[in-house]
C-alpha cells in the first residue's frame, strides 16, 4: 500500500467523527434557533464555541496513526457528542413543554349528570327517558351545552325541569321531583360548605361527567373610567395567577383558591404580587352587581375571574397563568421535595408538621398548602402557604440541581400549568432577560377585610365571606400604579 493511500486511510476515522459532530452541532444550533429563546448574539456565540470544539477534535483525530493525539481527540469527541445529544434532548423537551402550556385559548368545564345513590341507571343511555333538573339562573351556557351532548348521545330530546338555585336543584333530586340533575361539578364543593349538604356525595352518584369547551374571552369590563382601561405600555405585563385544586391534575374551571395579580415592569425589573383572599365578597362580572365569593368566579371561567378582579382594582386583565395544586405532587417529587417554613405545628391526613423549616415530599406539601383550620387566619393562611409553595417550587426549578432531573420535571409540568401567553411572547421575555440581565425586585402585598356571614350569588344560603377593606384595595391600586410608572416599590415606607 502506498504512503499516500495509508495517509488517506488514517484520516477516515477522524473524518467520520468530525462529520457526525458537525451534523449534531447543526441540529443543536438549528433547534435553538427554532425555540427563539436565545438572542442572536448568544446563538452565534454557541455556534462558534461548538464549531471551535469540532475543529479541535478534527485536528486531533486527523491522523489515526498518531495514537496519543487521536485518543485525546476521540475522548473530546465523545464528550462533545454526549453534550450535544443531551443538549438536543433538553432543548426539544423544553420547546415541546412550553408549547403545550402556552397559547391556551379555550377552557374546560366539567358538567356532571347525577342520580340518587341507589338509582338503577348506569349510563346516560339508561337515563334517556328521565326528567333532568337544571339550573335556571346559574351556569346556563354550560348546562345547555351538556343537554345538547346528552341529546346527541341518546338520539332524542331531553326532558328538563328548571330550578332556581343549587340547593333547590339538589333537593329536587333528593325528593324525587326529578330523576337526575345536570350540574357543574365545581358546585359540589360549594354545596358541601352549606349546612345540611356536607354529606351530599354520599346521597348522589355521578352517572357521567361531560366536558364542555369554550373559547376564553377577555373583555375590558374592568371600569367605566376609560383612562383606567387604556392599553398598558409594552414594558408592562399584568398577569392573573390562579391556583386551583381539583382531583387529578387536569386544568378545568373550578373554584380558584389563589388569586394573585402580578404587575410586571420589564424595564425596571419590578414585580408586584397582589393577593386577594378567596372569600373576598365582591360582585362578579356576570352577577349583575350581586356580590359573591371571589373563589366562585373560577366556576364560570378564568375570564370571569380576570374581569371580576379587573372591576375590583380598576384595571384590565387579559393574561393569565393557571396552576393545579393537585398536580404539584408529581412536580415536587420529581424535584426531590421542597423546603417549607411551617408556621405552627399540626397533624392532618396522617401527616405531622412541626413548626420551623421542614423538608416535604409532594403529598406532604399539598396537605400543608391545603390546611386552613390549624391557623388563626384560616383561608388567608392557606392562600399564603400556597404562594410560598409556588415560590419554593420555582426556586427549585431555577436551581442548578434541576439539570439532573430536567426531563422528569418537564414531563410533570404537563397538565398542571397553562397560560394564554403565546409561545413567541414567552420566548421574547426570556430573550430580554438574557440580554438585559439584572436581578428583579419582587414585592408581595395582600389586601384584607373583615369576616361576616352573607348569601353569595352562587349559593342558596348564608356563608362566611370577607368584606373588603377598601383602604387595602386602594393601597394595592396605588402600588400597581407605582410599578407602571417605573417607581421602586417599598412597602416599608
Amino acid at each position: 500500500m502506498s504512503s499516500k493511500r495509508r495517509r488517506k486511510k488514517a484520516r477516515v476515522p477522524g473524518l467520520i467523527i468530525t462529520i457526525i459532530l458537525l451534523l449534531l452541532v447543526a441540529e443543536f444550533v438549528g433547534l435553538l434557533a427554532v425555540t427563539k429563546l436565545l438572542p442572536i448574539y448568544l446563538l452565534f456565540a454557541v455556534g462558534i464555541v461548538f464549531m471551535t470544539c469540532v475543529l479541535l477534535v478534527a485536528m486531533l483525530t486527523g491522523n489515526f496513526r498518531k495514537k496519543v493525539r487521536f485518543i485525546i481527540g476521540a475522548i473530546l469527541g465523545v464528550l462533545l457528542l454526549v453534550i450535544l445529544l443531551l443538549g438536543n434532548l433538553y432543548v426539544m423537551s423544553t420547546y415541546n413543554t412550553l408549547n403545550k402550556i402556552s397559547g391556551v385559548n379555550t377552557q374546560t368545564s366539567q358538567i356532571g349528570v347525577y342520580v340518587l345513590k341507589d338509582d338503577s341507571a348506569q349510563s346516560i343511555e339508561d337515563a334517556k327517558s328521565y326528567t333532568f333538573g337544571t339550573l335556571s339562573n346559574l351556569d346556563t351556557e354550560n348546562t345547555q351545552a351538556a343537554v345538547k351532548q346528552i341529546e346527541e348521545r341518546t338520539g332524542q330530546s331531553v326532558k328538563t325541569q328548571e330550578e332556581n338555585g343549587v340547593t333547590k336543584l339538589v333537593d329536587s333530586l333528593l325528593d324525587g321531583s326529578c330523576d337526575a340533575i345536570i350540574l357543574n361539578h365545581a358546585y359540589l364543593p360549594v354545596l358541601e360548605d352549606m349546612e345540611g349538604y356536607a354529606d351530599i356525595e354520599d346521597k348522589i352518584r355521578e352517572l357521567d361527567l361531560l366536558s364542555v369547551d369554550v373559547e376564553i374571552k377577555t373583555d375590558d369590563t374592568a371600569s367605566s373610567d376609560d383612562t383606567a382601561k387604556q392599553t398598558d405600555p409594552d414594558n408592562i405585563i399584568r398577569l392573573y395567577i390562579s391556583g386551583i385544586d381539583t382531583r387529578g391534575s387536569a386544568i378545568i374551571n373550578t373554584r380558584s383558591d389563589v388569586n394573585i395579580i402580578a404587575t410586571i415592569n420589564t424595564d425596571t425589573k419590578q414585580m408586584l404580587l397582589v393577593s386577594t383572599p378567596r372569600d373576598y365578597f365582591v360582585p362578579l362580572s356576570i352577577s349583575n352587581g350581586v356580590p359573591d365569593k371571589l373563589t366562585h368566579a373560577g366556576i364560570y371561567g378564568i375570564d370571569v375571574s380576570m374581569d371580576t378582579l379587573g372591576m375590583l382594582y380598576d384595571i384590565s386583565l387579559d393574561d393569565y397563568f393557571r396552576v393545579n395544586f393537585a398536580g404539584f405532587i408529581k412536580i415536587i417529587d420529581a424535584l426531590g421535595g421542597v423546603d417549607m417554613n411551617v408556621e405552627a405545628s399540626f397533624s392532618d391526613r396522617g401527616y405531622s408538621f412541626t413548626q420551623g423549616m421542614m423538608h416535604m415530599n409532594g403529598e406532604e406539601a399539598l396537605v400543608y398548602a391545603r390546611e386552613r383550620y390549624a391557623f388563626s387566619d384560616g383561608d388567608r393562611a392557606r392562600g399564603r402557604h400556597q404562594m410560598e409553595l409556588i415560590n419554593a417550587v420555582m426556586q427549585k426549578i431555577l436551581s442548578p440541581e434541576i439539570l439532573s432531573k430536567y426531563t422528569e420535571v418537564l414531563a410533570s409540568l404537563d397538565g398542571c400549568f397553562e397560560t394564554n401567553f403565546s409561545y413567541d411572547r414567552l420566548a421574547e421575555l426570556v430573550r430580554q432577560q438574557l440580554t438585559d440581565g439584572g436581578s428583579w425586585n419582587i414585592v408581595s402585598y395582600s389586601v384584607n377585610g373583615s369576616g361576616d356571614t352573607r348569601q353569595p350569588y352562587s349559593m342558596s344560603a348564608n356563608a362566611y365571606v370577607m368584606i373588603p377593606d377598601q383602604t387595602t384595595v386602594d393601597k394595592a391600586k396605588e402600588l400597581m400604579q407605582q410599578v407602571v410608572d417605573g417607581e421602586v416599590v417599598n412597602l416599608n415606607e
